[in-house]
């Protein structure tokens, strides 16, 4: 469910946060390994699982979005696509991993051209892959912060609107009909024989 609170959103986006710089952490940790593709193939296994992390904290799994009613989901459709982000609401799955690693594919090819200078070449790959890693996260996290934060602005809104003209109309409508009903019945009893 999505943060019902700019307080509680803030929090969430500063978890993630910390989330991201752990798990940036790990990946560079991995490309201190002499083993060439050992750290892509850590790499997408970390995405495979933050990027749905961050998806649930914020409310944003695809379950969640699965659940919303018809108008938020058509926001949260809307929202996703202006920012063409691939992941939020959706199943993580390896291919769009790559992808997105993809993006950031100069960084990738320079950590892996890095790799085959002993020592210095390590720590260099290890420094790329942890600012890739962190890169990735971060967007996401900034991402679906902006898109909780519409929806949340969005709920609030709606929270707040006024009734439309049809729908007062139909309000009072109602209203009199049933005080006209309650009203004749209250004559019909006043007009019965009493004994």
């Amino acid at each position: 469910m999505i943060p019902a609170t700019h307080k509680e959103l803030e929090e969430i986006r500063t978890q993630c946060r910390s989330m991201v710089k752990t798990r940036a952490f790990a990946s560079g940790s991995t490309s201190l390994i002499p083993i060439p593709g050992t750290d892509v193939v850590a790499d997408v296994g970390i995405l495979m699982q933050l990027l749905p992390a961050i998806n649930e904290k914020f409310g944003l799994a695809k379950e969640d979005v699965e659940g919303m009613d018809a108008e938020s989901k058509a926001a949260f459709y809307g929202l996703v696509l202006s920012m063409g982000s691939a992941v939020i609401g959706r199943l993580v799955t390896r291919e769009v991993v790559i992808k997105l690693l993809q993006k950031v594919g100069v960084r990738m090819a320079a950590k892996q051209a890095t790799r085959f200078v002993p020592f210095a070449g390590q720590a260099l790959s290890a420094v790329l892959s942890f600012s890739a890693m962190r890169y990735i996260g971060n967007k996401h996290v900034e991402d679906c912060y902006q898109v909780a934060l519409k929806l949340l602005e969005e709920r609030r809104a709606k929270a707040h609107e006024l009734p439309k003209d049809s729908e007062i109309l139909s309000r009072i409508t109602e209203s009199v009909a049933i005080d006209s009903k309650a009203h004749s019945e209250n004559e019909a009893a006043d007009t019965t024989p009493k004994e």
